[in-house]
């Protein structure tokens, strides 16, 4: 018999569709309830709110309590060269201070003891910007980290240093390392930080103020032949007085050669040429006649002049000399002291003494003459060799008459 559906009923298998979308749904819901509100299952890896917020707290609590503060304040500028930069810690201790310039040179500085300040162990240099990153630790060994720059001030006053020897020379065991500035200075502790030089082999060099403008440097005793010699100039930023900096950042290198030192007896008349501690030459000379005696004392040659003119007003002497064409010069004071060639002084070497205060050797008028005692000794000799004088009826030659700070004693020196 033919039976029509009941009301409300769909045919099998529109039912069994109709449930797999309902059981669909229904599963849609409950993941949507549990991803929004968690279960209650503790094996389930979820949490409510509650712990949630507990896990911030405890996040937020392993923050590092040190501090780092940077002086100057980022991005500072005319920052002074000298005592500005400072780098501190409060509830730790630095553990990392790096200092660099444009061209990545760090900064050599000193950290306190405690750990809770670092300042710069030299000047900055002028016009310059540096970075700076600093890193502190707390207590419980946890990080803090600061990172700033700034920029130093440009001077409207600087000086320089001219120096001698030159840089790349060979030179004899006297020469000191000695510098003239182009303005005295009132800050010569400053200054003479900024200078350090370094020997191989090793060998204490100390320097010595003459005036306020001149700064030499000298081992004890005389240079030890082929020692190696390099200078440091960093004078950059250098407050050398109020408001004047330096502007100079140079290093100098040069080398000791042969020892040679030759005495004078000014009473025998007699020069003799000692190179590495044996006498190589004897050679009889004239020095200051009476009233013009040649200075006793250690000196050193500092000038070389194959030949020169000597006039007697530039040092004092009135109009009693001038000579065009004295040969074979090499001077031994600022004050005009020269050992030299001499064509014009007859049968005096060896026999009086006749000149007015240098030292005269035997020579012929345009110096041609190699064999000349004159030539051979200036052929022979170069800038930095020492001539000793003694026995004359004179004082001794003041240590900053010419580069002879060698008639002053170590003592005094380094005072």
């Amino acid at each position: 018999m033919n039976v029509g559906p009941i009301s409300g009923a769909a045919p099998a298998g529109a039912r069994g569709r109709g449930g797999r979308r309902l059981a669909a749904l229904a599963l849609g819901v409950m993941l949507a309830v549990t991803a929004c509100g968690g279960g209650s299952d503790a094996g389930s890896g979820s949490g409510d709110g509650k712990n949630k917020g507990k896990d911030a707290t405890a996040a937020q609590s392993k923050q590092s309590e040190a501090v780092v503060a940077i002086a100057p304040e980022d991005g500072a500028k005319s920052v002074g060269t000298s005592g500005a930069l400072k780098v501190s810690a409060t509830k730790g201790k630095l553990t990392e201070v790096v200092v660099k310039n444009p061209d990545g040179k760090k900064i050599d500085g000193e950290l306190a003891g405690d750990g809770a300040s670092w300042t710069p162990s030299t000047h900055l240099a002028a016009s310059t910007k540096y970075t700076v990153h600093a890193v502190a630790k707390d207590s419980e060994g946890r990080t803090a980290a600061e990172d700033s720059s700034f920029t130093t001030l440009t001077p409207k006053n600087t000086f320089v240093g001219t120096f001698t020897p030159e840089d790349g020379s060979k030179v004899g065991v006297g020469m000191p390392f000695s510098l003239r500035f182009t303005r005295g200075i009132t800050n010569p502790e400053d200054v003479e930080k900024a200078i350090s030089i370094t020997t191989e082999p090793a060998v204490e060099v100390a320097g010595h103020w003459f005036g306020n403008d001149r700064l030499d440097f000298r081992p004890e005793k005389y240079w030890k032949a082929g020692t190696k010699v390099t200078v440091d100039l960093n004078l950059d930023g250098v407050e050398g007085r109020d408001g004047v900096y330096g502007k100079q950042t140079k290093k100098v290198s040069f080398t000791i050669g042969r020892e040679q030192v030759t005495v004078v007896d000014a009473k025998k008349l007699t020069m003799k040429v000692q190179r590495d501690g044996k006498v190589v030459k004897t050679i009889p000379v004239t020095t200051g006649a009476p009233g013009y005696e040649t200075w006793n004392g250690k000196m050193v040659i500092s000038e070389r002049l194959s030949v020169t003119r000597m006039n007697g007003e530039t040092v004092g002497y009135g109009g009693e000399y001038d000579i065009k064409d004295v040969p074979h010069a090499m001077r031994l004071s600022t004050s005009g002291t020269f050992i030299h060639g001499n064509y014009w002084g007859g049968d005096a070497f060896g026999n009086r003494n006749a000149s007015h205060g240098c030292i005269g050797l035997r020579d012929v008028r345009g110096g041609w003459d190699k064999g000349a005692p004159a030539a051979w000794f200036f052929n022979n000799s170069m800038l930095g060799d020492v001539v000793e004088v003694k026995n004359s009826n004179d004082a001794t030659i003041a240590p900053d008459n010419g580069l002879n700070g060698w008639n002053m004693s170590w003592e005094k020196w380094k005072a």
